[in-house]
């Protein structure tokens, strides 16, 4: 480039309006040079601003611009709409059940013979509790309740509909609601991909595994994995080893649900003739030298 003009065009500025952000935040987002420049310089001689103050103004404003749509459209992805979901689907359960136990002791004031839990609220609700109850203070508990655990159920039936096309082999593997939560503990599907099996192996169980590393406490054998059947199935001698194979699978799934979304069903099949094989043990044949921790830098499959 010789001229002027052809500097003043390789600028992000080139052909924008100063008050045009969107468009000046795509020119932020996809534009390259080949080599840097005095662009505050070339900025004021091709018009785009007067002053170099001004072109960082005005650069500060552009780049602000293009996070926000990066933002925008991250929180719009798939996987994070399934993060939101789990996370407001948990919101709205711990909420009912510790408002449930409110309403079952306020409730008992007035009959002895009350009930407890969700479902209760759900018959005061409804105005079908045998008793009779009318306490109009009690039954509006009782109606938010049933509402909160209306809404969880609904979050978790979209949850269960949307994770195995957002994830299907992590959803084939640690079914639906699992695989969510996974998916929200780490960040994300990708942040997940990129975790290895030993940190996948602990997700949910961060502050046990934050007192191990202070030496305050033993390692953790898992995190959420904990509710697979494959783990909580599992002799408590052996289920470090599950924890681990399942952890490895499910680490290789998030990677092929993130870098490729190709269905490898024989996944499920080595991780249950893995599973087999270690639950066939005695406590007394365990030959695996398994202390139970995590193991946090080996391979991602066992």
């Amino acid at each position: 480039m010789t001229d002027e003009t052809d500097t003043a065009t390789a600028g992000w500025f080139s052909d924008l309006q100063p008050g045009d952000l969107e468009a000046a935040g795509d020119a932020i987002t996809e534009g390259e040079a080949d080599a840097p420049r005095e662009w505050p310089a070339v900025a004021v001689e091709a018009g785009y601003t007067h002053s170099r103050e001004d072109y960082y103004d005005r650069l500060h404003e552009a780049t602000m611009a293009a996070t926000r749509a990066e933002v925008r459209e991250r929180e719009r992805a798939d996987d994070q709409q399934l993060v939101h979901a789990i996370r407001a689907m948990d919101d709205c359960s711990r909420t009912a059940n510790e408002l449930a136990e409110r309403l079952a002791e306020w409730a008992g004031t007035v009959d002895p013979d009350a009930g407890t839990g969700t479902e209760y609220a759900r018959t005061l609700a409804r105005g079908e509790s045998e008793d009779g109850l009318e306490d109009p203070a009690i039954r509006s508990l009782a109606e938010r309740v049933a509402g909160l655990a209306d809404e969880a159920d609904e979050l978790r039936e979209f949850v269960e509909r949307q994770t195995p096309a957002v994830a299907p082999n992590l959803s084939a593997l640690a079914e639906p609601v699992l695989a969510a939560r996974l998916i929200s503990l780490a960040g994300g599907l990708e942040a997940l991909a990129k975790k290895p099996s030993g940190t996948v192996q602990v997700l949910g169980a961060e502050d046990a595994l934050f007192a191990h590393l202070r030496g305050h406490a033993p390692s953790p054998k898992h995190g959420i994995i904990y509710t697979h059947d494959a783990v909580r199935g599992t002799h408590p001698e052996n289920r470090g080893s599950a924890a681990r194979a399942v952890a490895g699978k499910l680490a290789i799934a998030a990677r092929v649900d993130h870098y490729s979304g190709e269905s490898k069903p024989e996944l499920e099949a080595e991780l249950a003739e893995r599973i087999e094989t270690i639950q066939s043990r005695t406590v007394d044949d365990d030959t695996d030298s398994d202390d139970g921790s995590a193991d946090t830098g080996g391979a991602d499959d066992e």
